[in-house]
């Protein structure tokens, strides 16, 4: 092959540089556009995108790390492009509360894309379907006939069963296994608290075997330890998202309809300004902080709120609170010989649940309950 010739390789390069300063003002451009006022709209400020991938590459494996960060420096409302797909990320307390009750019934329904389509059989489960006639019947016959505190009550007799074979959930990640595991590795790592939270579990279920349905509601310290562990380690750290049937406006910005919405239930789960020392796993908060779980508190949103709360929550929580009540009373836990707490790694994985990334190992030893009756 011939070489190029000189002034052609300098034609060639000065293109080149030509096309990649249009690409780098296209870039600037479409970062910049997303806060100014077009045509009267004031859309929420975002990072710059690229053309075609938009914020793709923005967002790593932990989705909710990278974008808590960026909304450090963007704002609580914050317009993203995921590929096409222009979408809302709210981080803060106040925005949770605009998107899930403020304008609840204007953010309600469910983006349609392939993946949940095939996953929940072209749309026909509770958690996956757009909001209209079907998902309400459907959502009322769900928590009816299979969640509702009469069915959760009913379960008792198979919740103890269950209980029988401890190791059932080490294994899961179901997102009540998954907040057990999550448990479980706080506790370790918080000797304090893992004796208190046994104390109460022991002094009010006596001697006793197991911890019995009618022991679970003066287990108070107990639901504070699985309310600190939701708040730091959500199951969903992003809600499933929403998406916006009409125009409407979150944080002072118009989000048209369309547009799909993101609640970063792990980052409002740490937000310096509805916590304090937010990093921390401090149970005791809750004794002088009244924050609920339910969906009335909005610092606190584990199962998100309003109509697309998690209709199993009542279920879920019962679970979890009984199978750790019984963990807690039956056994002494330890790290193996030459672990120290330090060494428990507490990095996670996933996808739909983040769980840990490395199996949690500690060493049981049976506690002899009747001993201080003896």
């Amino acid at each position: 092959m011939a070489p190029i010739p000189l002034p052609l390789q300098w034609q060639l390069t000065a293109a080149a540089a030509t096309l990649l300063l249009a690409l780098l003002a296209s870039v600037l451009l479409s970062g910049r556009c997303s806060s100014k006022k077009a045509g009267g709209v004031k859309l929420p400020p975002g990072p710059a995108r690229v053309p075609v991938l938009g914020n793709l590459l923005q967002v790593g494996p932990l989705p909710h790390r990278s974008l808590r960060e960026l909304a450090r420096r963007h704002g609580p409302v914050m317009l993203l492009r995921l590929g096409t797909v222009p979408t809302v990320v709210v981080s803060s307390a106040e925005a949770a509360r605009e998107v899930m009750k403020a304008h609840d019934a204007d953010c309600c329904s469910r983006p349609v894309s392939p993946g949940p389509k095939r996953l929940s059989y072209d749309l026909k489960n509770v958690a996956f379907a757009p909001y209209d006639d079907y998902w309400r019947e459907m959502r009322k016959l769900f928590i009816v006939e299979l969640l509702s505190m009469r069915r959760v009550k009913a379960a008792w007799y198979a919740r103890q069963e269950q209980v029988e074979n401890l190791d059932t959930f080490l294994g899961g990640i179901d997102t009540s296994s998954v907040t057990m595991l999550w448990t479980m590795s706080e506790l370790i790592r918080a000797p304090r608290v893992l004796t208190k939270v046994q104390d109460e579990i022991r002094a009010v279920v006596g001697d006793k075997e197991r911890v019995q349905p009618e022991d679970m509601p003066k287990l108070t310290y107990l639901k504070m330890v699985v309310k600190e562990t939701l708040r730091l380690h959500p199951p969903a750290t992003l809600l499933l998202p929403r998406e916006t049937m009409r125009d409407v406006k979150i944080g002072g910005y118009d989000v048209p309809a369309k547009t799909r919405i993101f609640v970063n239930a792990w980052a409002i789960g740490r937000d310096a300004a509805s916590w304090d020392d937010p990093e921390d796993f401090n149970p005791d908060r809750f004794e002088t902080k009244e924050v609920e779980f339910n969906g009335a508190h909005f610092e606190l949103v584990p199962f998100g709120a309003g109509r697309r709360i998690c209709p199993g929550l009542a279920m879920g929580a019962a679970n979890v609170e009984f199978t750790l009540a019984n963990l807690l009373h039956c056994f002494d836990w330890a790290l193996p010989d030459g672990v120290a707490v330090k060494d428990v790694s507490m990095e996670e994985a996933g996808g739909l649940t983040f769980h840990r990334k490395t199996p949690l190992v500690l060493v049981p030893s049976a506690y002899a309950y009747r001993r201080g009756h003896n």
